[in-house]
């Protein structure tokens, strides 16, 4: 599988899920996403070969992911740039986004702005994990880990100035386990921006923020001075650190790009000497070198430490992020196998307690044979005492084996009440928004009543108003005959 379609899968899925019905999709469906994907890729007419593709007008996820494989995404070069990559990334997802944006912006009380769920959406789906449902093995469903959760609660907490309770959230994932698309962003708008009396800007700049970390790859951004290739002045510039480049602009709203510095393995970053104002360092390429400086100590050795961190990780042609991931999923099966390595090895031990156990108790016997015939086996006695000293040893071991486990079972205990805990407050939390509903539902009531005895006095003044025309009618008749009969009076 290319490297693009393995990072736009996930997308790509959500914008079949949308369309299936009983985990497939028709073909006429599919044609016009594959042709809008194959646009983007300036590769044009790659949907006609799905009329041909199986013999079924209907297809199965993993079918249309084959295809894909093989009629599209071969087409293109066996490695791409990162900066290509990542947007062909963006293009794919903002196609399969209008496809499914509707059902995954479906919520009750909304709090982020469309354009911030998107960008949630593309977090989501670079950290989530596709797998089979267990309930229908046709079916596949998009999980995402606690431990992967976390992160992206933990840097958007940080980016609000809120505080971060790990503790609190390893309480919650523990509880709520595997988080689908739904729950995730009910759990950051519900419990972690909603009730804060935040500002919409400062949930968009937030979400923003930790788009550009995981998304865009961005490791550090701030103002630098930089001296001048021609004129040696420093210049200050809004300067945005990525693994692959170090690009400046005129203001931090990023809209004139006025340079690029390309990254590799090849750069180094070493401290300069300052002038008591600033403070310089340099990024040293293979082609040049580029003086910067900050206005601080501290500064200066945040960028450094960034610079060098962009160094380490620039090779390789999927992004930080998705690199740090695998590092992660890798860190994860190594301690499971551990884990399970160290239960192996616990079973043997118990397994060869228990045989020394059974032996000391054998020779426990003997020895109490052999006690009779004391004066005449006394080396034998020297070696029983030797097995009581070990089976008071294994005891011991016994007994501080046994206080362990009740001490984890003590914590399961307050695990279990404080998830209790956690569960009553939510179903209070329930009953309140269900009373706030009843309520809101008698006060419609009460405005339909007011409604329908305001319409039925309307048609009651339409009626009089009716009579009165007819009266007012027959008034102006009786007056215009009169007047008739007065003019024939003159006459005459």
């Amino acid at each position: 599988m290319s490297a693009l379609l393995k990072n736009v899968t996930n997308c790509i899925w959500y914008a079949f899920d949308s369309l299936q019905n009983n985990a497939v999709v028709h073909k006429s469906k599919l044609k016009v996403l594959t042709a809008n994907i194959g646009t983007l890729l300036d590769l044009y007419g790659v949907e006609k070969g799905l009329e041909h593709f199986r013999s079924s007008q209907e297809l199965r996820f993993e079918e249309f992911r084959h295809y894909l494989q093989q009629e599209v995404f071969s087409s293109l070069p066996g490695t791409l740039a990162l900066p290509a990559l990542r947007e062909y990334e963006r293009k794919i997802s903002e196609v399969c986004w209008l496809v499914c944006r509707k059902s995954l912006l479906c919520r009750e009380r909304p709090l982020f702005a469309d354009d911030s769920v998107f960008k949630l959406f593309r977090i989501f789906c670079l950290l989530a994990d596709l797998v089979q449902d267990c309930d229908d093995e046709r079916q596949f469903v998009m999980i995402l880990q606690p431990s992967e959760a976390g992160i992206i609660v933990e840097q958007l907490v940080h980016c609000l100035g809120l505080r971060w309770d790990a503790a609190e959230w390893d309480a919650l994932g523990a509880g709520v386990g595997h988080l689908r698309w739904a729950a995730f962003l009910a759990v950051l708008e519900s419990k972690y921006c909603r009730g804060q009396h935040l500002h919409e800007e400062a949930l968009v700049e937030a979400v923003a923020e930790i788009y550009d970390v995981f998304i865009e790859d961005i490791i550090k951004k701030g103002y630098l001075l930089k001296r001048g290739y021609l004129l040696p002045t420093m210049r200050e510039y809004w300067c945005v650190l990525q693994p692959c480049a170090l690009t400046y602009y005129k203001s931090s709203s990023q809209k004139e790009q006025c340079g690029r510095i390309t990254i590799d393995e090849y750069c180094s970053v070493e401290a300069a000497a300052g002038d008591g104002k600033i403070q310089r360092f340099q990024l040293v390429t293979p082609e040049r070198t580029f003086e910067f400086a900050t206005q601080d100590h501290k500064s200066r050795l945040q960028w450094v430490s960034a610079l060098k961190q962009a160094t380490a990780v620039s090779g390789g042609a999927e992004g930080y992020q998705r690199r740090a991931r695998a590092t992660r999923r890798g860190a994860d099966a190594r301690r499971a196998r551990e884990a399970r390595e160290a239960r192996a090895r616990l079973q043997q031990e118990v397994r060869a307690r228990l045989a020394a156990e059974a032996q000391a108790q054998e020779l426990a016997e003997i020895a109490q044979q052999d006690n009779k015939k004391l004066e005449e086996m006394k080396n034998a006695q020297v070696t029983l005492e030797k097995l009581l000293q070990e089976e008071t040893q294994a005891k011991r071991d016994e007994e501080i084996v046994r206080a362990l486990q009740a001490r984890v079972l003590a914590e399961e205990w307050e695990k279990r009440e404080e998830l209790e805990r956690l569960q009553e407050e939510q179903n209070k939390m329930l009953e309140e928004e269900r009373l706030k509903r009843k309520q809101f539902e008698m006060l419609q009531a009460e405005k339909e009543a007011q409604y329908r005895e305001a319409e039925r006095r309307l048609q009651e003044l339409e009626e009089e108003k009716k009579k009165l025309d007819a009266e007012l009618k027959a008034a102006q008749q009786k007056i215009s005959r009169t007047e008739h009969t007065a003019q024939n009076l003159q006459v005459h």
